[in-house]
Parts: C-alpha cells; sequence; structure tokens
C-alpha cells in the first residue's frame, strides 16, 4: 500500500473515524498506558463522546506494569480520579500477575508485575481505590494466572465483550504507523481487519482493535495536546530537560527493549524508583549502566581472539541456562532452515552486491512481503561468519547476528527480523486449549 494524502486534516480524519467506530460497534473502550498517544486518545474520544453520543458509556482499560516512573503514576492517578466522576465512564485498572519480557537477564525471559509470591520486592505500593483490579478483586473471567501482558490486555477486550451483553465490542489503541517499521506494517495488514479499514482488526469473535489515531505524526500528537489544553504526563518535560528527542521519549515497562537505552535514566529522574528497580529484575543495574557498551553489543563489537562468529555464538548459548539456550537454538534453526530453503526478499542492489563479494546464492522465486516484490534469495552451503562487506542493507543472515541476540539479550530475535512472538508454539497452543474451553462455555 502506497501513502495517499487526503484533502481533509488528521483531526477531521479522526473525527470521521470515531463517528464510524461509535455507528458500527456497541461496547467501546478505551486502553490508556499513561503515555501520549493514548492519554491523548483518552481525551479525544471522551470530548467527542460528549458531543456526539452522550448517552453511550465508555470504558477506560488501564493495564498497570508496577514499575514505572512516579509522575507517570500521577498521571493516571489524576485521570483517572477526574473520570471517576463522570457516570458516562467505566473505570478498569487491572493490577494482576502477568508476564512481561526482560531484555536485561541472560536468566530470565519474564518478569511478573504484581507477582503475588514477592509483594515484599513491588517497585510501589498496590493502588486503592475500588476501580483498582487485583487478585482479591478480579472479574475478569478470562484472566489466566501469570499469561502473558499481550494476552491479558487481549482477553480483557473479550471479557468486557461478555459482559457487556455478547455485543461487537472495539478497543481503541493509541498506536501509530510512524513510531516503528513494525507498527506500519501491522497497520497495512488488511488480513484481519474489519470493513476493509485497515487501522482496525479482529482479535475474536465481536471483538475487534481499532488505531485511530494511526496516520498522526509525533507534532500532530503535540500540537493537539497544546491546542486542547489537555493533560498529559509530565514525564516528557522531564525527558525533555534530560535531552532525549521526541523519538526518544518512551512511556513503557523500563525492562523492555524498547526502554532498554533509557533505563540509566531512573537514576537522574526518579532515585527512589531506581533503587527498588535494581532488586526487581537481575541485570537491571547491568544494563543501566552497560546498555550501550560493546558489553551489549551495542556498538563496534569485536571478536575474541581464537573464535569466529560462529563458535562464539556456540560458545555463548553453552553458558546459558537451558531454557533460553533452546530459545535460541529454535530462533536460529527457524531462520537458517528459511535462507536455505525459502529464501529472504532483497533488493537488486544488495543481490548484485552479494554476488560481487563471492557469496553463494541463488534466487528462489518472488517475495510476496515486500512492496516491490523483490526476488527472494537462498543461500547454498554455509550461512556467512559475517556480512560486514555488505554495505546496501542489514537484512542478511550471518552467524554474527545471531551472536549480537545473545548478547543483548535479545530473546524475541528482533534484531534477526523475527517478529515480537508472545510465547513458543507449543505455549500458544496450550492457551488456545485453555480459551477453547472458556469460549464454549461463554459463546454458545
Amino acid at each position: 500500500m502506497t501513502r495517499q494524502y487526503l484533502t481533509q486534516n488528521v483531526y477531521e480524519a479522526f473525527q470521521q473515524r470515531m463517528h464510524f467506530i461509535f455507528t458500527e460497534f456497541d461496547n467501546i473502550f478505551v486502553s490508556f498506558s499513561g503515555g501520549k498517544d493514548s492519554g491523548l486518545l483518552l481525551n479525544l474520544t471522551l470530548d467527542f463522546q460528549k458531543k456526539y453520543y452522550p448517552s453511550k458509556p465508555i470504558g477506560v482499560f488501564h493495564q498497570d506494569f508496577e514499575a514505572q516512573y512516579t509522575v507517570t503514576t500521577e498521571y493516571v492517578e489524576r485521570t483517572f480520579q477526574r473520570l471517576s466522576q463522570d457516570p458516562m465512564v467505566e473505570l478498569y485498572w487491572v493490577c494482576l500477575p502477568m508476564a512481561a519480557r526482560t531484555c536485561f537477564s541472560s536468566y530470565q525471559m519474564y518478569w511478573y508485575p504484581w507477582d503475588d509470591t514477592k509483594q515484599e520486592l513491588w517497585v510501589r505500593p498496590m493502588p486503592q481505590h475500588p476501580y483498582v483490579i487485583h487478585l482479591q478483586n478480579n472479574p475478569i473471567t478470562t484472566y489466566q494466572y501469570r499469561m502473558h501482558q499481550e494476552d491479558l490486555a487481549k482477553q480483557f477486550g473479550r471479557w468486557y465483550r461478555l459482559s457487556h451483553g455478547k455485543q461487537k465490542t472495539v478497543c481503541l489503541l493509541g498506536i501509530r504507523a510512524d513510531e516503528s517499521l513494525q507498527r506500519y506494517s501491522g497497520i497495512l495488514n488488511k488480513k484481519y481487519g474489519y470493513r476493509e479499514q485497515c487501522w482496525i482488526s479482529k482479535q475474536f469473535k465481536d471483538t475487534y482493535a481499532a488505531s485511530p489515531l494511526y496516520d498522526w505524526s509525533i507534532d500532530d500528537i503535540w500540537h493537539a495536546n497544546a491546542l486542547f489544553g489537555y493533560d498529559y504526563n509530565r514525564l516528557y518535560d522531564l525527558y525533555y530537560m534530560a535531552g532525549l528527542k521526541p523519538s526518544q521519549m518512551r512511556v513503557a515497562s523500563p525492562f523492555n527493549d524498547a526502554a532498554k537505552d533509557s533505563l540509566n535514566l531512573y537514576r537522574v529522574i526518579d532515585p527512589e524508583i531506581w533503587t527498588r528497580l535494581v532488586g526487581r529484575v537481575r541485570g537491571a543495574n547491568f544494563g543501566a549502566i552497560y546498555g550501550k557498551t560493546k558489553a551489549l553489543a551495542y556498538r563496534g563489537l569485536s571478536l575474541p581472539d581464537g573464535h569466529t562468529w560462529e563458535s562464539y555464538t556456540k560458545f555463548l548459548l553453552a553458558t546459558l541456562p537451558a531454557r533460553l539456550r533452546n530459545n535460541y537454538i529454535k530462533k536460529f534453526q527457524t531462520s537458517l532452515n528459511f535462507w536455505h530453503k525459502t529464501g529472504g526478499g532483497l533488493e537488486e542492489k544488495t543481490i548484485q552486491e552479494l554476488l560481487a563479494h563471492g557469496y553463494h546464492i541463488r534466487r528462489n522465486g518472488v517475495s510476496n512481503y515486500t512492496v516491490m516484490r523483490n526476488s527472494r534469495v537462498i543461500f547454498l552451503g554455509k550461512i556467512p561468519d559475517h556480512t560486514d562487506d555488505i554495505k546496501s542493507t542489514k537484512d542478511v543472515p550471518s552467524w554474527k547476528r545471531m551472536c549480537y541476540c545473545i548478547l543483548r539479550n535479545d530473546h524475541t530475535c528482533r534484531f534477526m527480523g523475527f517478529g515480537l512472538t508472545r510465547e513458543q508454539k507449543r505455549q500458544i497452543d496450550a492457551l488456545k486449549a485453555k480459551y477453547k474451553q472458556v469460549v464454549t462455555q461463554n459463546e454458545v
């Protein structure tokens, strides 16, 4: 899909999309993270509701990850306190144990916000409000103990539909296409869309997720906040004073890959929270100190004497716990099989560069996953040890890329081009089996 410019501005397009949403869906709730995008989306949605559909209630879902800046918590508190006075707003502040990825430990792939077995290590106390959902106050029947964070968000949507009369339900997300190539690709995927709308995707039966701000830029977000005078997370002011660019300002779990570069800011911005973070997840202090050094393969990593990248990768694998080692091996083997049998779509200039440098490759049809339908290329013989001499792209396989994944604690192997999978296929199948029973009991 190519980008098309319209005669209307993004705000006018948003208003048009909201009319479509309020007409098409019976139940509407906003996923509010406390960040700039979801905060603006929440305020715009509520303003739209009051103006055009004042009798239609709106739900607000906040998934609390326990470890966050104090000013983020204050912003969420202010928002929920203000909305608690509105009879047409339903509040759900979720503080349930869930599995969240961590990229700072070579010994654990996940940590568990609000882990009831480690209450003494919680970064902050459990919020005390009637609308806070925790293990002792949990109406979400589709919740499974310590389920993955992505699954918890989706299962909340399913429960919301079931608890509101099993009618068509949509979750509004503050996701924008220009945040990353992955999100851009996700918006373009119409396979699970709703009535040919690329910004609406199906999750479960009559349950959808919509991103009405998908074509907004970061400048649009801040312009709208200023224009309408909305409250926002003051963390962004602190980020600005710390010298961060707008594109670097993220409100996310401090232990995931997106927050890796900014973890060390906790020392300066919120030292009290920082001291608790260090004891919460193994490797947090190491990641904050060495996150931008060769220790975590940030720049210019050199190969130890006597090793090839293949031998160094296998050496590192041998040092890992069995569960993590097997996770990497499965990912690496998938990549090796792909580049030997199927092939990745590469631009013609990259193919010519590979041939000029003597790489043993062969064309294998056309890629359906590239906009220009590039040629698929497979590697004959062994996968290269490294491809430092290829300058046109990084999207070619090598043992060096595999090694970087291990050193960066990149458990999902995003550096190698893998999508963000929530879990291994076996675990997904197990979850599907569990939730199939829920569907049978609640949707017949």
